[in-house]
């Protein structure tokens, strides 16, 4: 006997509040404990940390180049060189994310790149007030990113990126509804200094998802997407210390303000160390967090290894989550060729 449509209508209400949390706006989700000022974001996904470099050094990734540098500053692209591929996986409290980007880098041109990006927040069992399984729900955020960098005089570096955000929640079985899509676009752009009166010291600034709103339910409740400031500062400071060219020390820190509603920054800080020569090194690297709400407080590790062509880096975050549960681990894959 098939089941009263209003059952199915309250069991798939309830399932999709409980999966769009993703998508819905910040405040709605952090409640109490939420960000100062009231201020209502969508498309949160977007503040995960992407690549395993970054979360060991603690996200303070603004002022450093490499492949990574699609997901932090694009600026930071115009320092690869040749063609390269890079695979990320990282799993976090709202679901699992993988990355692929393809990047290609001429001297005199600079770099330009594609990206995609998916976080696949998991399915969920549409019931009914029985308990009989109706359907299945499924939400998963998409990303795909156009990159370009280049250098201007050796020592500024300035990129961009485009890129187009999608939130998609369906339905498989007895729906009556087949599914929610939100799509909507954002931009980043950056620059970066390099060798500041004469130092190892690099300077980097950026404005990261400044876009339109992000309509997922209706064009009333569409929410503004999380742009985010940055401004960092990396020295390297190994030279000042020992003469040995096969070792290296870099730290950074790193300040992120909200663009709307600003007043409370988060602060990040990292340290890579490197042993080896240029075409065999291992780094070690440690980072620490402290939030404003969004992120959590704490301290992250990790290490890496570049050889010849390869480069893989592993990291995991010391900080607990909102379910007291420690961060799993990211990995970090590329291949130049």
């Amino acid at each position: 006997m098939r089941r009263p449509p209003t059952s199915r209508c309250i069991s798939f209400s309830l399932s999709t509040l409980v999966l769009l949390s993703c998508a819905l706006p910040l405040d709605a989700q952090q409640g109490e404990g939420g960000a100062e000022g009231g201020a209502t974001e969508g498309g949160i996904f977007l503040l995960l940390p992407v690549g395993a470099r970054a979360v060991a050094l603690g996200r303070a990734m603004t002022s450093l180049s490499g492949s990574e540098s699609v997901f932090w500053n694009p600026a930071g692209l115009a320092d690869l060189s040749g063609a390269r591929m890079v695979l990320d996986r990282g799993n976090y409290v709202a679901g699992d994310a993988i990355s692929a980007s393809g990047l290609l880098s001429e001297d005199a041109l600079g770099t330009v790149g594609v990206t995609y990006h998916l976080l696949d927040v998991g399915e969920q069992d549409l019931t009914d007030e029985q308990g009989n399984v109706l359907g299945t729900i499924s939400v998963r955020n998409h990303l795909g990113v156009f990159s370009a960098a280049t250098k201007i005089w050796d020592r500024l570096n300035v990129g961009f990126n485009f890129k187009v955000v999608q939130f998609r929640q369906s339905c498989r079985g007895q729906c009556l509804n087949a599914g929610v899509t939100a799509t909507t676009y954002a931009v980043d752009a950056g620059v970066q200094w390099i060798g500041v009166a004469g130092l190892p010291l690099r300077l980097g600034a950026m404005v990261a998802q400044a876009g339109p709103r992000f309509q997922v339910r209706n064009e009333e409740q569409a929410d503004p997407l999380p742009t985010r400031m940055r401004a960092s500062a990396s020295y390297e400071i190994t030279g000042n210390l020992v003469s040995d060219e096969q070792l290296s020390l870099v730290l950074a820190a790193e300040v992120e303000e909200r663009w709307r509603d600003p007043g409370t920054p988060a602060i990040y800080l990292g340290s890579e160390f490197g042993a080896g020569v240029e075409d065999a090194v291992l780094l070690v690297r440690a980072g620490y967090v402290r939030g404003n709400g969004e992120q959590v407080d704490g301290a992250a590790v990790g290490v890496g290894i570049r050889y010849t062509r390869f480069d893989l880096s592993i990291a995991k975050s010391l900080a607990s989550n909102i379910a007291d549960v420690a961060e799993p681990v990211h990995v970090t894959f590329g291949l130049v060729f």
